[in-house]
């Protein structure tokens, strides 16, 4: 039997080009968008059952940060990644009401959008983005549909119409089943992501990537929190150099230093 899958996939902030004002503010305006990796191992899930199984996968997105022209664009090119690792289609939400996003607010414009595209037999998403690293979207999303929420999943099987999930619990592994459909969230630990051949990139380009507002989907937005600022955490260095003549005396002068700063105790 098929399986009709929808993965959910942001477009964050790329941790990696972080960039920040002299003031200390985050200058979030100019870090470019990318496609978080948790949501890289989610697309690759969805491909290998979709391989396994047969069926489509749908991905869907919604832009949470702005400026809007600039980052109508920008979604366009990290969601388009995506389809070159071989998801079918894409859907997203782009309005300047969703902007700056939140967790709330992004599950309910999602939830919304996955209704109206139709009935799909699994969700799948990663365990958090790698901006705001909330791990909340995928289980409100859940909610909002009515549906099981499995988290941390590592591996997923489908099988006779059940899905089944070993999951990454602090101490152990625990194998849970759900009836579909359902909504499922991925550790790194599932997959590692294929990357595309120029050929698959060049074939992305034919894929369609549609664009919804919310009046499209006929939603309003309920109350949501807003983004005064962010700002980097800088840490002062005290610059300790430890000198001796022996590694014995070194390290002695090292754990004498740690005893006086609480770090350790005698």
């Amino acid at each position: 039997m098929p399986l009709n899958i929808a993965v959910l996939v942001k477009a964050s902030l790329d941790p990696n080009m972080l960039r920040s004002k002299t003031s200390g503010e985050v200058d979030v305006d100019n870090i470019p968008l990318a496609v978080s990796e948790y949501d890289k191992n989610a697309v690759e899930a969805a491909i290998q059952l979709r391989d396994k199984y047969g069926g489509k996968i749908v991905v869907v997105s919604a832009l949470t940060w702005g400026p809007l022209a600039k980052r109508s664009r920008e979604i366009e090119q990290a969601i388009r990644e995506t389809l070159a690792m071989g998801a079918d289609e894409a859907h997203v939400v782009v309005d300047e009401a969703l902007i700056p996003g939140d967790p709330n607010t992004t599950a309910a414009v999602l939830a919304s959008l996955l209704t109206k595209l139709g009935d799909f037999d699994l969700y799948i998403t990663g365990e958090a983005s790698m901006d705001m690293i909330s791990s909340q979207v995928g289980a409100r999303v859940a909610t909002l549909l009515g549906i099981p929420f499995l988290s941390y999943a590592r591996s997923i099987e489908y099988v006779d119409g059940v899905i089944r999930v070993k999951r990454d619990l602090e101490d152990r592994l625990e194998t849970v089943e759900s009836p579909t459909p359902a909504v499922v969230s991925v550790t790194g630990e599932i997959n590692k992501p294929r990357i595309p051949t120029l050929i698959q990139i060049r074939r992305a380009f034919r894929k369609p990537i549609k664009k919804y507002s919310l009046a499209d989907l006929g939603v309003g937005l309920p109350a949501k929190p807003s983004l005064e600022e962010l700002r980097v955490v800088t840490v002062q260095r005290k610059n300790v150099i430890i000198e001796g003549e022996s590694l014995e005396e070194i390290a002695e002068k090292l754990i004498d230093a740690l005893i006086k700063e609480g770090v350790i105790k005698a």
